[in-house]
């Protein structure tokens, strides 16, 4: 049996986007598992994988904490041996890789997005380039969730080998399954994300406040995680009964049950969202910002709409616009979405895509 390590910053992307694919691994490989401890490292135990409890500073850019990070790697790939390792999101990639170069292991990145360092440009973008270009170096192959990603990359010579495009982590359509259109006696709106900026929250409110006094048959739901800047405002419009907030909810398919249409009016560098992704899979249409990791998801008129990003006004007109359809209308918008991700993003294409890759590095 082969050994597979796997390299993660949080036990939630893991189990939910990953376990098709460590299901397939565990029948034919011994797994592990590096990241820090969570709430499903337990279900991923069950799944088969052996746990190495592994700290990690998501956000931080202590360069104390990152070498840390690089020495522990080294060391759990001393300790395993593994034949073969698998890196997810930005410091698993950076680090992880650099470990496994200096240890003359096989590995394979996924670049789940490149981060707001990439993203603003600057000196921070200069280094985060050049550990990119130095870890990557001897990937045995890097899969992109999106093609401005890839083609950035490409451009700036960080990868000279194998590469390949993938839709995303793709969408269990089974778990996600379509659901039956609600009434449309009330509209209801669903904003499912971390509250913060950068995914476009403050868009999202200006809208719902606009709306909400100008068509009395909608509401406006959020779910996710709030930062501390949106706390007291959420309490407020919740008190004027602009919107209703639930919090992080470790299952949203039955908010998806009553709602008609999802907004996500992000300017986070995503690789691929997943929020759509599910979205469109339960039969929703989508409302989404113009911007790599989201308009590949909608085809503009027909599942959702895209807007401007950081535009209220253009999320405002759209509203609208969805607003002003019929029911039928406004189904057929969410059975479209359903046809597009079975067509394009069903989970089962990238675990394909990965146990060839797998195959080929363990030749």
């Amino acid at each position: 049996m082969a050994k597979i390590l796997i390299l993660a910053n949080n036990d939630v992307g893991l189990y939910k986007f990953r376990k098709e694919l460590i299901l397939e691994l565990v029948k034919k490989n011994e797994v592990y598992i590096s990241l820090p401890n969570g709430e499903f490292i337990s279900k991923l135990i069950e799944l088969g994988c052996k746990f190495i409890d592994t700290a990690i500073n998501r956000r931080g850019t202590n360069p104390i904490t990152d070498l840390k990070l690089i020495l522990n790697y080294r060391r759990i790939i001393k300790d395993i041996k593994p034949d073969l390792v698998l890196t997810y999101t930005i410091k698993p990639n950076v680090y992880g890789g650099l470990a496994c170069r200096m240890s003359g292991i096989p590995s394979i990145a996924n670049i789940t997005g490149l981060g707001t360092a990439v993203e603003n440009g600057g000196i921070l973008q200069k280094i985060t380039l050049f550990l990119y270009k130095v870890s990557l170096k001897k990937a045995k192959c890097v899969f992109f969730q999106n093609k401005d990603n890839e083609e950035f990359i490409i451009k700036e010579k960080i990868i000279r080998g194998k590469h390949r495009l993938i839709p995303g982590s793709g969408v269990n359509l089974n778990h996600y399954s379509l659901l039956e259109y609600p009434s449309d006696k009330t509209i209801n709106f669903l904003f499912i994300a971390r509250v913060m900026k950068e995914k476009g929250i403050d868009q999202y409110l200006e809208a719902a406040e606009y709306i909400r006094g100008k068509y009395p048959n909608t509401m406006f739901h959020i779910l996710g995680f709030c930062e501390d800047a949106y706390e007291d405002k959420l309490k407020e419009m919740q008190a004027l009964d602009i919107i209703k907030y639930y919090g992080m909810q470790s299952d949203v398919r039955k908010y998806h049950k009553i709602s008609h249409c999802t907004i996500h009016p992000t300017y986070y560098p995503e690789g691929m969202s997943n929020v759509l992704l599910e979205s469109a899979a339960s039969g929703r249409p989508i409302i989404t910002t113009n911007r790599s990791g989201c308009r590949e998801i909608v085809d503009n008129d027909v599942n959702g709409y895209i807007v401007l990003q950081q535009n209220s006004k253009d999320l405002i007109e759209k509203i609208e616009k969805f607003l002003s359809l019929d029911y039928k209308t406004k189904r057929q918008m969410g059975l479209a979405g359903r046809k597009k991700v079975e067509n394009e993003f069903d989970r089962k294409i990238v675990v394909y895509s990965y146990l060839e890759e797998i195959e080929k590095a363990l030749r």
